[in-house]
């Protein structure tokens, strides 16, 4: 297994919005992330920088959920989320990869 880190970041006010469409996950797109190897997804609000903080587990020959942005599911959840976060032109979240540089098991 391998962990990843990223970081995105939310429009003021859409904290309450963001937990509310997480919460609500929908199954199909759940489904894709475990079939595609990834487990143990948490994201964590910074709530002073609207800065998302997301980790993941994902299988050695799996992909990251930053990986999927092709699959329909992903671009449809992408276009629900986009406006709620700052995004690239194609909806996908502005994300930035994050460098692990401590762990304790």
């Amino acid at each position: 297994m391998q962990r990843i880190a990223f970081k995105m970041k939310l429009m003021p006010g859409c904290q309450v919005e963001y937990k509310k469409r997480h919460d609500a996950i929908w199954p199909e797109l759940k489904e894709l992330l475990k079939e595609s190897g990834i487990s143990d997804y948490s994201i964590f609000l910074d709530e002073e920088t609207n800065t998302l903080f997301a980790v993941q587990q994902q299988e050695a020959t799996g992909q990251s959920s930053q990986d999927l942005g092709t699959h329909p599911v992903v671009q449809k959840w992408w276009a629900y989320m986009a406006d709620i976060m700052e995004t690239n032109s194609d909806n996908s979240p502005i994300s930035k990869p994050l460098k692990q540089v401590f762990h304790l098991d």
